[in-house]
């Protein structure tokens, strides 16, 4: 029983990684772009809706709903205004740009909060639980991993159910003959940013009432989504969600038997999935 307690544990951990996972995922699929400054990103909204905790009195829930549009509105201008310029068939260009904003995002905190940490209030859901078979499930972890799969599902309707998904698959497949079609790439590409900045306040939202985060927490939460990712396969909205499991039980399975195990057991299912299947598990293109 301790041991498929430990299992369901690291089941629900990959609902947080998959989360974390799912906005890098969207925009590389998009523009093959890799975002160093992602973890930053998440960091950042998680101050953003504490500070909207703080000056409001809200809670988490509810300041994410403001939060979210202000991070939406930063993903089409980041993308709009810089991360367009530096796109093409180099890779250096942006991956300078975003290193770069990765270290501006961590020392812009640390000035703005220091380097305390910090945590969301989460109330009674932080240590509420409900009894399953015999085993204690937080509700928490519960909810994160539910809101996992809702975004997943929405991201996967969003790609093939609408007129905005077939101008991301086109964009993605050939965006000069997406250009030609009367689509905007640029604008295709500020959009993808944008929504993917949705997501990343969600997972920002989680990250805050589940650890302690600091400005300087980043660089580990894109690590875990780009492990994520890449052992889910890129392009695979699913098998980002399938890597973040794999991820979260690995880590939990190392804790139980060392807890000095716990993050390297993650790493090394990531290098053992990459030996096994170089390509990822479910390696596939948005379209």
């Amino acid at each position: 029983m301790i041991w498929i307690d430990t299992i369901i544990q690291g089941i629900l951990l990959g609902g947080l990684y998959a989360l974390f996972a799912a906005g890098l995922s969207l925009v590389f699929g998009i523009m093959r772009l890799v975002n160093l400054a992602h973890g930053d990103l998440i960091v950042f909204a998680a101050y953003l809706i504490l500070l909207l905790v703080s000056l409001l009195g809200l809670s988490p829930f509810l300041a994410v709903i403001i939060a979210a549009p202000i991070m939406f509105g930063v993903g089409w201008a980041l993308q709009r205004h810089v991360l367009n310029r530096v796109l093409g068939p180099d890779i250096l260009p942006p991956l300078l740009v975003t290193f770069g904003l990765s270290v501006v995002l961590q020392n812009a905190l640390m000035e703005g909060f220091s380097a305390d940490s910090q945590r969301l209030p989460a109330g009674d859901i932080a240590t509420a639980s409900v009894q399953v078979g015999g085993l204690n499930l937080g509700v928490l972890p519960l909810l994160t991993f539910a809101s996992a799969i809702l975004v997943i599902v929405g991201l996967n309707q969003l790609f093939y159910r609408t007129e905005l998904g077939r101008a991301f698959r086109a964009t993605s497949d050939d965006a000069v003959t997406a250009g030609l079609m009367g689509i905007r790439p640029d604008r295709i590409f500020a959009t993808a940013t944008a929504i993917a900045m949705l997501v990343v306040t969600l997972a920002a939202l989680y990250l805050g009432m589940r650890a302690n985060f600091d400005p300087n927490i980043g660089p580990a939460r894109l690590i875990y989504a780009f492990e994520a990712v890449i052992i889910g396969g890129l392009g695979s909205l699913w098998g980002t969600l399938v890597g973040g499991v794999i991820i979260g039980v690995a880590q939990t399975v190392g804790a139980a038997i060392n807890p000095e195990w716990q993050i390297l057991a993650g790493h090394l299912a990531f290098l053992i999935v990459l030996l096994i299947k170089p390509r990822g598990l479910f390696p596939r293109a948005l379209d």
